[in-house]
């Protein structure tokens, strides 16, 4: 909560932000990763099997962009957190490995939207 909150109230224009990336999406082709330092993770024990069950208690899906960020919960619970270098904004990444292709996603940390869910 603590680096959402610094997150959101960084105000100052930045590459990083050039897509305001609120819901789940492919990377984007403007957004330098050499700018974001990976600064922890979600990913409770890299040896179990996370769960891919996702927490929408107000009908949310995974594209919207009010959906709740829960930790315990697919896909936060495979993230990264990033902080850009320039900026200080936070972000979440995985990878999301479907069939026969692997894709950055990402996803903008936002305080409003953190909950402290049970699986």
């Amino acid at each position: 909560m603590k680096l959402a909150l610094s997150s959101a109230a960084v105000s100052a224009k930045c590459s990083c932000s050039s897509v305001p990336l609120l819901a789940w999406q492919s990377l984007p082709t403007s957004l330098d990763l050499e700018q974001l330092a990976e600064v922890g993770t979600l990913v409770e024990d890299p040896y179990e099997e996370p769960t891919f069950k996702e927490y929408h208690p107000k009908g949310t899906r995974y594209e919207s962009e009010d959906a709740p960020i829960a930790p315990r919960y697919y896909p936060a619970n495979l993230s990264q957190v990033l902080r850009c270098q320039v900026c200080g904004r936070h972000y979440l990444r995985y990878n999301e490995a479907g069939g026969y292709f692997t894709e950055l996603r990402m996803r903008a940390l936002r305080p409003e939207l953190l909950v402290d869910a049970a699986p």
